[in-house]
């Protein structure tokens, strides 16, 4: 059954910096930041976290609804995703606006700086969610505000089970409305870094937000696997040893289109994050967000 994805379709600028950002960033010098990198390698793929996840997911045997708007530079992106053989009826073209645009630096211990352009992801709020009786499951990724916050009450009044994961736009929120969008989640995912912000802004720990209606709050913890938190019990999931570090960019979002199709298929948690796992392994051998072959 199909799996609606909300979120950012984007085009990527990865570039690559050989050393390490904590060496060219003085910690007591900050409030007069200015910072030079000099990036070798440049590379423009296809990226936003709705179009990473989709990517993964169809590879998985799902059938993703990507639910996301473009600019009129997007169409390159629209005939990349019909190559999948994967809809494009609720992407949004927006007149008089550019594709969302990132621009990624990654250090050699893989952290990285973002720059991001919304562009037409700021209209994604003009796309409602689709009044269909086969969509199994959804996840809220990041996306335009507007588009974020009406979503999940869109899904919650369609009665479809979602998976909030607020990813990099969870700083647009303050702790009353992260704790709306929770209490219309059916799941919760974040990294170890979100899941603190998350915790600082409601007033919850992840154990007290797991004591609540969620089928559970996953939180991902690169390389070391993830943790779930359910009713109040934390269980870990070890991670998955990749042969070959190349690209961490759309990692988390391959993790998440695993998860999606786990629980689309009636999967425990447990077992949904296992393959996550499993996936983000093998995306962070490959450059770029969409460029990894699943044979899992």
């Amino acid at each position: 059954m199909p799996a609606l994805i909300c979120g950012s379709l984007a085009f990527d600028t990865i570039t690559t910096f050989p050393g390490r950002f904590s060496q060219q960033i003085l910690p007591d010098q900050v409030h007069i930041l200015n910072v030079s990198f000099l990036v070798p390698t440049l590379r423009r793929e296809f990226g936003g976290c709705a179009g990473n996840i989709a990517y993964s997911l169809k590879q998985l045997g799902g059938e993703p609804l990507i639910m996301a708007a473009i600019g009129t530079d997007g169409q390159d992106y629209l005939a990349r995703v019909r190559s999948w053989n994967a809809s494009t009826e609720y992407i949004r073209v927006v007149d008089d606006s550019y594709t969302a645009q990132a621009i990624i630096i990654t250090d050699i211990d893989n952290n990285q700086i973002t720059a991001f352009h919304p562009g037409a992801m700021q209209s994604a709020h003009l796309t409602a969610v689709p009044h269909r009786d086969d969509i199994s499951v959804a996840i809220i990724a990041p996306d335009g505000r507007d588009a974020m916050l009406q979503h999940a009450q869109q899904l919650t009044d369609a009665k479809i089970p979602f998976i909030f994961d607020p990813g990099q736009g969870l700083p647009m929120f303050d702790g009353t409305e992260l704790k709306d969008f929770i209490s219309k989640a059916t799941w919760v995912a974040v990294n170890d870094y979100e899941a603190k912000m998350l915790c600082d802004r409601t007033g919850h720990s992840l154990e007290s937000l797991s004591r609540s209606h969620l089928k559970g709050v996953v939180v991902t913890l690169g390389a070391d696997g993830c943790d779930i938190w359910q009713q109040g019990e934390r269980t870990h999931v070890p991670g998955v040893k990749a042969e070959q570090i190349v690209d961490p960019t759309g990692c988390g979002d391959a993790f998440r289109a695993a998860l999606l199709s786990g629980l689309e298929r009636g999967w425990r948690l447990e077992d949904s994050v296992q393959l996550g796992n499993r996936v983000g392994a093998l995306k962070i051998a490959s450059r770029g967000g969409q460029n990894h072959r699943l044979e899992c």
